[in-house]
């Protein structure tokens, strides 16, 4: 049992090159392991995620940080333990009366006391978000004790969006100015690709033509109005879809289908969705369950066996075709996994390529010597800032990158204004005092205006032909709907340019002859977190495997169930809890891939950066641009004009559009 414990530690924690792990950090991996009373792969998640929230890429397993590590479990337990009693203690106390605030707040607990008694204003002019500006207040003023003098000192001396001191749960950032290495280049793809030089000036008009490929429409539906039936038939047909075209694809009779859960000594083909038979654990190969649609096993569950199958790769939620038999009736045996089509790739005429090209040169009235010059985007991800400011200094770094560089397209995936932020969750933060606003109308628009339309309104008056895209999260303060797949946020009241383009969570876009799928909610980290892999998976790498996962299952968020909550990484809010997935079963089908699939597949994820191709689609996750106290990371591509041979002009042959063999895509640090 302990060789097979240090075996799977150094297949968890060993990089490459090296495959055995030093004797000293075994030891303390091991002492965690039996301090905690877990496997050596929920300690690996825990390690993921102390990784994540330390916010360094080069987080190196050694002695020092092994140590770190186990105090940081060791803390993050005890202060589990000593909460549990307190929100009780906080619960009873509720029933009476309201919880008071910290002793260093200025306010009442919901303003009755607004001009009734007299305030002590601040230094300076700064408006409180959370309503308790001084500007409202007209009474005389306090004398100060020495106490509230230093305090009130200290808060002038403050950087404007900074936080009041311990609210941010310890967390504190190193200067932005100050981040090492800004510019460096992480990865590429196709870096024999020379990147051109910035043109000396932005283009007279948009060298795109942006065109959604899904009726944003549909995504403008009523959240948390949930009816079980209609979710149940939604998941109903998925099963029933995936079987008429696994059906067509291997050329199979309708008898080669049959019910896993009935006992027959036949060979049959069943087509279902994986699934756990246990709720509160992770899926293994012990756990897995066959669930059927009604009309091909009555919504039954049935036990698999997977021990003759060489090879395989499962999460919840995945539809599979499993051949094999039912001999007992207690389990379905499986002998063969059947492979699940994917969708064709994108394809175009010369005739449209050739208008596509016309247009990356400026249109048809202007001469122009050689080929076209190449499309430039950038891909940044959201959180935009470091938890404990609003400065959004990585955002405003970004847009500067795009104003410099006469960007063609811009494509921000959210959280923009994060509800996981210590600061937006408690609303305990000033905005800068030049800003000339009534403190009795300040919301999370008005913020969201000031911060972030901002920046994008200076970024479209100096690149005026630039396309910015704009994809909400779940996690957006500013967005009333709550629930994934989602509607675009309000263009009403948030200042943005007449360039920005407000589309749904997820959605695929034609962007010239371009077909990209975009979706601010991170599949990949979940999928990782719930997959179980036999012993020689078909994909060993995991950044190629976890995409295919997308591709087969056609599908942004294939998982279903999502990943509880309570087993997501801890946030910077009080609670800890993160948003998570807040899916809407009955409206599943608006993440679906319907005809193609896609050239360019942008999923930003809290996983290591990385560019991938699979199955000839640019897999492409660009990191978030901020970390919880560190910079983060930005994608750019480089996308060189289509071109069709001689005889596929001749013959009017559809031209695969191939983006990942003529664009050069780089990580970046921000």
């Amino acid at each position: 049992m302990a060789d097979q414990t240090t075996s799977e530690l150094n297949a968890l924690f060993a990089g490459p090159p090296e495959t055995e792990l030093p004797a000293d950090i075994m030891g303390e991996l091991q002492s965690m392991l039996r301090l905690h009373g877990i496997p050596p792969q929920e300690l690996f998640y825990k390690w993921e995620s102390y990784s994540m929230k330390m916010g360094s890429d080069d987080t190196k397993l050694d002695l020092p940080t092994v140590r770190a590590f186990k105090k940081d479990i060791q803390e993050n337990l005890e202060r589990e333990l000593r909460g549990k009693p307190h929100a009780r203690n906080v619960e009873m106390r509720g029933a009476t009366g309201a919880t008071p605030r910290k002793h260093n707040s200025n306010a009442d607990v919901f303003g009755v006391l607004d001009g009734l008694v007299p305030s002590t204003p601040k230094p300076g002019s700064t408006s409180r978000v959370n309503g308790s500006s001084n500007k409202r207040r007209a009474g005389p003023e306090t004398p100060m004790s020495g106490a509230d003098q230093s305090s009130s000192t200290s808060s002038a001396r403050r950087t404007p969006l900074q936080p009041p001191s311990g609210s941010t749960n310890g967390l504190r950032s190193s200067s932005f100015a100050d981040r090492p290495n800004p510019g460096q280049i992480l990865e590429t793809l196709n870096g024999q690709i020379e990147s051109p030089e910035p043109p000396i000036a932005p283009s007279a008009e948009p060298r795109v033509k942006l065109m959604a490929n899904t009726d944003l429409k549909k995504f403008s539906y009523r959240p948390m109005a949930m009816h079980l039936s209609e979710a149940s038939e939604v998941l109903d047909d998925r099963i029933d879809e995936f079987a008429a075209l696994i059906q067509a694809h291997h050329s199979l009779p309708d008898t080669a289908f049959g019910n896993p859960a009935s006992q027959s000594t036949n060979e049959i083909i069943a087509v279902g969705r994986i699934a756990s038979d246990q709720l509160d654990s992770k899926l293994n190969a012990a756990s897995l369950v066959l669930e059927t649609s009604r009309r091909m096993g009555a919504g039954l569950r049935i036990p698999l066996r997977v021990d003759s199958v060489p090879a395989f790769e499962f999460f919840p939620g995945q539809i599979v075709a499993l051949k094999g038999v039912n001999a007992s009736g207690d389990y379905f045996s499986v002998n063969e996994i059947l492979e699940v089509p994917l969708l064709p790739v994108p394809a175009s005429n010369p005739a449209t390529l050739d208008l596509h090209i016309e247009r990356l040169n400026g249109g048809p009235d202007v001469m122009h010597d050689g080929d076209a010059a190449p499309l430039n985007l950038l891909l940044g991800s959201g959180p935009y800032t470091a938890d404990d400011s609003l400065d959004f200094e990585p955002f405003h770094a970004l847009c500067k990158e795009a104003s410099d560089k006469f960007v063609d397209v811009l494509i921000l995936t959210g959280p923009l204004l994060d509800l996981e932020h210590p600061l937006v969750a408690t609303g305990d933060f000033d905005l800068p005092s030049d800003l000339d606003i009534d403190p009795d109308t300040v919301n999370l628009t008005t913020v969201f205006r000031h911060l972030i339309a901002a920046p994008l309104r200076q970024l479209a008056e100096a690149v005026p032909s630039i396309t910015i895209i704009i994809i909400p999260s779940v996690r957006d303060a500013i967005s009333k709907h709550v629930s994934w797949p989602q509607e675009p946020l309000p263009r009403k009241e948030l200042g943005l340019p007449k360039q920005a383009r407000l589309v749904s969570n997820p959605v695929t876009i034609s962007l010239n002859e371009m077909i990209i799928g975009v979706s601010a909610l991170d599949a990949l980290s979940e999928l990782r977190q719930e997959e179980v892999i036999g012993p020689n998976p078909k994909t060993p790498n995991m950044l190629a495997r976890l995409p295919r996962y997308l591709l087969e299952q056609r599908h942004f968020y294939p998982l279903f169930p999502p990943v509880s909550r309570e087993r997501l990484p801890k946030t910077g809010v009080d609670s800890g809890l993160a948003t998570g997935a807040m899916l809407e079963p009955s409206y599943l089908k608006l993440g679906e891939w319907l005809n193609v699939r896609p050239d360019i597949l942008i999923t930003p994820s809290a996983l290591p950066c990385f560019i991938k191709v699979v199955e000839s689609v640019l897999v492409v996750n660009p990191g978030h641009l901020s970390k919880r106290k560190a910079a983060g990371t930005y994608g750019r591509l480089t996308v060189f004009p289509p071109k069709a041979s001689a005889d596929e002009r001749a013959e009017s042959k559809m031209v695969g559009h191939k983006v990942f063999e003529r664009a050069r895509v780089d990580i970046i640090k921000i």
